[in-house]
């Protein structure tokens, strides 16, 4: 094992066992290089006659570039910002502007045990980053039963992690506390488990109540007394589209230093919060009293992010950064939550029609893009391609009996006949 990954373990080990034992095989042999990157950093704050390091090229004392491609961000964004590489961990101000939205959005949380955000290239590969430094071989992975496909091939199939999954939602139609602490007790004799939280839920739009949250914290506690180990991945991919009663900040917030057995891993973005989809910028987040742990952990990142992808995009960085000053930001953000408010509003309206109750139920949502039918005697899969063949209307299939709307993408004065052509649809399949 290379001497780097041994001292940054050997940190990890001294401040927090547990953490340690959390980290995977590839994890543990994981480090940042003391070569180009850091070589060329050293340069760029010390070499004030030449810097001859990294491999881009400069041309009158700025990054060389095309005319026509600045041209097109004019004098809104420097090439500086644009054509160099950018960090593998990030943007510096991104990265603190980052955090500073983090407290804000939660006020409970304290500051002084949140490690800088790291930037990823979108929700996805933070969620990859996570699986590669703390899953193995076997490693028990817990979702519940209504979670976004992607996990298999980020934890299942590339990493060979266990998924474990529970009912999301018990029969009072609130969050299955019971369901959750029965998986991770079908699991106390592994050592470590991963458990991810995804709220607002996608697929079904669900957010707990403040008091599931606690709940949901008590339970994982437990477990970390009673000798378990626990990574705690918190996907925040749509966090803040909170339309209803339910808890208002990241479960982040009441996770971080609960408990020395438990790990929680924030990962968010711009990416559905900001409605900026295609600039992948994405943010990893650890939480530990220990500036060593939060220190060897984003020098494990690093490395994953130099040996991967190598850094995120320049541009993209650049772009959400001024976006995130902007005086703008604040009351754009609050317009645009207002108007996925008036649909998911408009879809509670909608889905009251007594003549729908024949055709399917939904499962609960106060938040976030997206919906679920849970569809009567009616196959999801078969009703899906009948819609987009008749009828035009394109929708997800989950399972054999839930099919997923987002009413994200459909404006408010056309969800009555969106919902009214799925009735159609189904009423077509029951004949």
């Amino acid at each position: 094992m290379n001497e780097l990954a041994q001292s940054l373990n050997q940190a990890v080990k001294e401040e927090n066992e547990f953490v340690y034992d959390m980290l995977s095989q590839l994890g543990k042999e994981m480090f940042y290089p003391k070569g180009i990157l850091s070589q060329s950093a050293e340069a760029g704050k010390k070499a004030h006659r030449f810097n001859a390091t990294i491999g881009i090229a400069t041309e009158n004392n700025e990054p060389m570039h095309f005319q026509h491609i600045q041209d097109l961000f004019g004098n809104r964004v420097a090439a500086k910002d644009l054509f160099p590489y950018a960090p593998p961990q990030g943007k510096e101000d991104l990265r603190k502007v980052w955090k500073e939205k983090i407290l804000k959005d939660n006020p409970s949380l304290n500051g002084e045990i949140v490690g800088n955000p790291i930037v990823t290239n979108a929700l996805t590969h933070g969620l990859s980053i996570a699986a590669d430094l703390f899953v193995d071989e076997g490693t028990p992975v817990i979702l519940p039963d209504k979670y976004w496909g992607n996990y298999n091939l980020t934890f299942k199939v590339r990493r060979g992690g266990t998924v474990t999954t529970y009912p999301l939602f018990n029969e009072r139609e609130g969050f299955n506390v019971a369901g959750l602490k029965e998986a991770i007790e079908s699991h106390k004799s592994a050592g470590k488990i991963v458990v991810l939280l995804n709220f607002p839920n996608n697929p079904t739009g669900y957010t707990p109540l403040e008091s599931e949250a606690k709940e949901i914290v008590s339970v994982l506690t437990e477990a970390a007394e009673a000798g378990l180990n626990i990574v705690a991945l918190i996907d925040d991919a749509y966090f803040g589209l909170f339309y209803e009663d339910s808890m208002k900040e990241s479960i982040f917030s009441l996770l971080a230093d609960v408990h020395p057995r438990i790990l929680p891993v924030k990962i968010d973005g711009a990416t559905k919060e900001n409605y900026v989809w295609g600039f992948r910028v994405g943010f990893i987040t650890y939480a530990s009293k220990s500036a060593a742990i939060l220190n060897a952990l984003e020098q494990k990142t690093k490395g994953l992010i130099r040996g991967t992808i190598s850094s995120s995009s320049h541009p993209s960085q650049s772009i959400i950064l001024q976006s995130l000053q902007s005086n703008e930001f604040d009351a754009e953000k609050e317009q645009k939550f207002a108007l996925m408010k008036s649909r998911a509003d408009k879809t509670k309206e909608v889905l009251n029609k007594e003549e729908f109750q024949k055709y399917w139920t939904y499962y609960p949502f106060n938040s976030g893009y997206f919906m679920c039918l849970k569809l009567h005697n009616i196959n999801a899969e078969e009703l899906r391609l009948h819609l987009l063949d008749k009828y035009g209307v394109g929708t997800i299939s989950i399972n054999a009996t839930d099919l997923r709307i987002a009413f994200s993408c459909v404006e408010s004065e056309d969800i009555e006949e969106l919902f009214d052509l799925i009735a159609k649809g189904a009423e077509d399949l029951q004949k």
